[in-house]
């Protein structure tokens, strides 16, 4: 689209400002198509004959354009205020016509090479974030050492569990043959006994003098029998309570240490069920439930390579459900020693 003004004299600059502002004014869309880019040119000249495009009203015209300006006003020498205003300055009008429709190629070239950039940068900044990312990985302790301090004090503890228990049964043990033994030399029947016996010591002796004793003797000898059997009656309760109590004592310790062996027992049995599950999942046939087989030879020696077979050799396959026989086939293997048979161009 061209917009013809005058490029000199003293309408230019109102006509050139006028023309700038008209192809902003055109709509989108409408009969008129509205271009991309407005170019402002004319061919070099005098300072007088390019004084039109230093006028205030094209400058402020190229400021406030809504569509791209590119100043192409003289040759390369020549300087005037819509140079600085423009968008975009060309030294010359095909200077301009070239900045506004660069050849493809270039375009391509450049972007491709941009793109190249990009993608270099993107690798770098990539490569850089995971060496930090690395850097920071050594940095972090391991899952291993972070479980291996409490590890060892559970193993430490573990440890030192079966010999406390072991040593707190002994001494409950030993406490309760203290209790026995002062049981024994304190039993009930045995107290009763020596009570028993001093009260027949006491019986003879006032049988013996019963004719001789007058009625004031015999009511102190009723009065010291009272108190006796008080005392016996007493004795036998405290000796009875102390009893039971030495009883509940020896249940409680008992009760401790039943609990104290089944704990241990169960805690070897969920021991030794891991050490099996972990044996299973180790060995072979853990291998063989996912649909391998195992082939053994003569002797029952297994075979790892085919090329150990002998054709009528008899093998046994091994499956996760039973053993099967089965007979090699082929040619026996060529011997290192044995040479190469030449292919020929009519064998070809």
């Amino acid at each position: 689209l061209v917009w013809p003004v005058r490029v000199q004299g003293e309408t230019s600059g109102a006509e050139v400002a006028a023309a700038i502002a008209g192809f902003g004014a055109l709509p989108v869309g409408g009969p008129v198509p509205r271009p991309d880019v407005v170019i402002v040119a004319r061919g070099g000249g005098s300072i007088e004959d390019l004084w039109g495009f230093n006028d205030e009203a094209v400058v402020r015209a190229a400021v406030a354009s809504p569509i791209p300006v590119i100043s192409a006003v003289g040759h390369e020498t020549d300087w005037t205020l819509l140079d600085h205003a423009a968008d975009l300055r060309a030294p010359t009008p095909t200077g301009a016509a070239e900045m506004a429709v660069p050849v493809r190629a270039e375009l391509l070239a450049q972007t491709g090479g941009l793109a190249r950039r990009l993608g270099e940068a993107e690798r770098r900044t990539l490569d850089l974030r995971r060496a930090e990312l690395r850097s920071a990985a050594r940095a972090l302790p391991s899952p291993e050492a972070l479980l291996a301090a409490h590890r060892q004090r559970l193993d430490l503890a573990a440890g030192r569990l079966a010999p406390g228990l072991l040593a707190n049964a002994r001494d409950h043990e030993r406490r309760l043959r203290l209790a026995s033994d002062r049981l024994a030399t304190q039993r009930p029947d045995l107290t009763l006994a020596r009570y028993r016996e001093r009260l027949r010591a006491w019986g003879d002796r006032l049988s013996g003098r019963s004719a001789l004793l007058v009625p004031e003797p015999r009511d102190r000898l009723a009065a010291v029998s009272a108190r006796l059997g008080v005392a016996r009656a007493t004795v036998l309760r405290e000796e009875m309570n102390r009893l039971e109590r030495c009883r509940e004592r020896v249940r409680v310790l008992a009760e401790r240490a039943r609990r104290a062996v089944v704990v241990g027992i169960d805690r070897d049995r969920r021991a030794v069920t891991a050490q099996g599950s972990l044996l299973a999942s180790l060995g072979y046939r853990a291998v063989l439930e996912r649909g391998y087989a195992l082939v053994r030879g003569p002797g029952g020696r297994p075979v790892a390579r085919a090329a150990d077979l002998v054709p009528g050799e008899v093998l046994a396959l091994e499956f996760a459900d039973g053993v099967r026989s089965a007979v090699a086939e082929g040619v026996k293997p060529r011997r290192r020693s044995e040479p190469l048979a030449q292919a020929t161009l009519f064998d070809i």
